[in-house]
């Protein structure tokens, strides 16, 4: 079953803040670096080797294209300051290289209103989202990277890069 859906009319991806694993605060979707960015959003500690499948893709896409950049963003209800410094400083010390730490947003945030916004049903997924500055989505995905995915992704991108 192929899950890729091209946007006929796009969404916007909400407004949200985070700070990534080296303390760098972001307010999405303004600070994305790209033109266009390809966001992983995992709602579950044990979705990240989903997440993994998409790296390969997602550090691939990035070095082809300078316009787009890629993020991952563990997202997690609100919680108060001390619960949010434990987390935080768990995913810290379990993830060791220093670009890995960059591209990491954790957002704490109302799942259901994020949820909603972005059309996104279930949190027993990943999902997979191509946004500009903006916060406009392109495409979107869920679930772990494949070879139709991955395709799919890589020629979105070369059509929407396409001189």
């Amino acid at each position: 079953m192929n899950d890729t859906k091209k946007i006929a009319s796009p969404g916007l991806f909400p407004g949200s803040e985070g700070k990534n694993l080296e303390g760098k605060s972001f307010r999405l979707p303004g600070d994305f670096e790209g033109v266009l960015n390809l966001v992983l959003i995992a709602f579950q500690r044990e979705q990240q080797h989903m997440v993994n499948t998409w790296l390969p893709t997602a550090d691939l896409l990035e070095n082809l294209h300078q316009e787009l950049s890629y993020y991952e963003l563990p997202t997690i209800s609100r919680l108060n300051p001390l619960s949010r410094w434990f987390i935080n400083t768990g995913m810290r010390s379990g993830i060791k290289d220093p670009k890995s730490r960059q591209k990491t947003i954790t957002l704490y945030l109302d799942k259901k209103s994020f949820r909603e916004a972005l059309g996104i049903d279930t949190e027993d997924n990943i999902h997979v989202f191509l946004v500009d500055r903006q916060g406009k989505v392109a495409w979107r995905s869920e679930g772990p990277c494949n070879a139709e995915k991955a395709k799919n992704l890589s020629d979105f991108v070369k059509s929407f890069f396409k001189p």
